[in-house]
């Protein structure tokens, strides 16, 4: 995602790369981002030193783990410059540290950077709010590479989120993360989760509608990373000029339904 970053960064018009960083035991550090992401040389080395970064830009743009995140956020904080979080898989606390950090600085946080993923988070909002729960079962499938280290994905909470508030009722009440066993009838209202990992695949995600003697299915399948790093980029220019807040992508997007 670093390298498609910075590809991207460079292909925007009224975008420009002015810092890059990485963890300190990178093998990369000191290289120039250019070059790593196979553009030619940009004449920004890679560093480890986020405060520098956030000193340095305008925006930041984020895909790592949550215990970095949660760190950089105050960063931005201090110096008032936008945040833009990628990052899956953050614990309710870990959203309330993006949530402080967005009362000075504009901080969007999102499960998922593309533009059509967050038009399917819409969609399944208003299609959960017509398919009522005594008629209809809601599945959400995801499968993603063998590398991924949070499961379910951001994106299928995000969905699953996206579908509990179309029916007015708290996700975490009312979620079935796994089956196994002699799990008894489904119960009626739950939305469940199957989990898939293996191979390359960059992502797929399936939000099913099951209904007796029908079944409604939104899926989306994603086969190359520029699509978040698009989104990413798009979601740090639209951040300028903007107040401090906690944004997500629909603000970015004007995405209603």
């Amino acid at each position: 995602m670093g390298r498609m970053l910075i590809q991207t960064v460079t292909e925007t018009a009224g975008a420009g790369l002015a810092a890059a960083c990485e963890r300190k035991d990178s093998p990369f550090l000191g290289q120039d981002a250019g070059m790593l992401a196979g553009i030619g040389e940009l004449g920004v080395a890679i560093g480890d030193d986020p405060e520098a970064v956030f000193a340095a830009c305008n925006a930041v743009m984020e895909f790592s783990i949550p215990t970095a995140t949660v760190v950089h956020a105050p960063m931005a904080a201090k110096h008032g410059v936008a945040h833009v979080v990628g990052t899956t898989g953050l614990t309710a606390d870990q959203e309330a540290i993006l949530a402080k950090a967005g009362k000075t600085a504009p901080i969007i946080y999102a499960p998922n950077m593309s533009v059509s993923v967050n038009l399917m988070f819409a969609l399944v909002e208003h299609m959960a709010r017509l398919l009522g729960p005594e008629q209809y079962d809601i599945e959400i499938v995801e499968m993603h590479h063998k590398h991924k280290i949070d499961a379910p994905s951001g994106t299928a909470v995000g969905l699953g989120q996206a579908a509990a508030r179309g029916r007015g009722i708290d996700l975490s009440h009312n979620a079935q993360w796994s089956r196994a066993g002699q799990t008894g009838a489904r119960r009626t209202g739950d939305i469940g989760f199957a989990t898939l990992r293996g191979g390359d695949v960059v992502g797929e995600h399936t939000v099913v509608f099951a209904a007796a003697g029908e079944r409604l299915e939104l899926t989306h399948r994603c086969t190359n990373r520029q699509l978040f790093a698009g989104g990413a980029v798009r979601a740090a220019l639209w951040t300028e000029g903007k107040p401090p807040g906690l944004y997500r992508m629909n603000d970015v997007l004007g995405l209603s339904l």
